[in-house]
């Protein structure tokens, strides 16, 4: 069995400022590096990394000598840029990640490639903990609703190769916001895959200390 990842890295931070947030330096590292080191930590045989063009020349500096390492121009949407990953990447289960959450663990992706074999469908996910109400467009509360089977969404999401590259043939120029809702609009299923809520996705500069804080909890220093 061999496992590739996509690691998406098409956007242009128009949340985060004048600068890509993925060249950002915590502790004199760039994100997306902690990121794709995280993958490489977990053998990985292959790594595709869908870039912004903005950006494709920073990351290959950064990535230079790396092997087993693609980059790929992304696309205009999220989608797009991991379709355009699909297309290049041989393996057999492909791991779909953001490039802005640099504090996914060794123990989650391991955790996710035992489960994605048995699974062929899986997503990291954390209980949602905040109680949420549903609200109408005059911004009234309608009601409050069961957290008790709600999770948020983290990635990565995991996929039997033939399975994800069949939902991205069949729903081409749609606009899904994940990879596991394309695999669920296919009729199939996906499990979860226990998260962790420091694997939170770096989109502000807000984001930045408590990155900080939590990179230094899990590689200790």
């Amino acid at each position: 069995m061999k496992f590739g990842a996509i690691i998406t890295a098409g956007g242009t931070s128009s949340r985060f400022g004048n600068t890509n947030k993925l060249l950002e330096k915590i502790n004199g590292i760039e994100i997306i590096k902690y990121t794709v080191d995280a993958f490489v930590n977990a053998e990985v045989e292959q790594i595709v990394i869908c870039a912004n063009l903005a950006i494709i020349s920073d990351i290959e500096q950064i990535f230079k000598g790396y092997k087993n390492i693609k980059i790929v121009e992304g696309g205009d949407t999220r989608q797009a840029s991991v379709y355009n990953g699909l297309k290049v990447i041989d393996c057999d289960f492909v791991l779909i990640h953001d490039g802005a959450r640099p504090m996914i663990t060794l123990n989650i992706l391991k955790d996710v490639m035992n489960a994605v074999v048995d699974r062929k469908a899986v997503s990291v996910m954390t209980k949602t903990v905040d109680t949420i109400k549903e609200v109408d467009c005059d911004g009234k509360i309608i009601r409050t609703i069961d957290r008790s089977k709600l999770y948020n969404t983290q990635t990565p999401q995991a996929f039997e190769y033939s399975l994800i590259k069949r939902a991205h043939d069949k729903f081409i120029n749609q606009s899904f916001t994940d990879d596991a809702g394309m695999v669920e609009a296919l009729g199939q299923s996906v499990y979860i895959v226990d998260g962790d809520y420091r694997n939170i996705k770096v989109t502000t500069k807000s984001d930045m200390a408590l990155a900080k804080i939590y990179l230094e909890e899990i590689y200790g220093k």
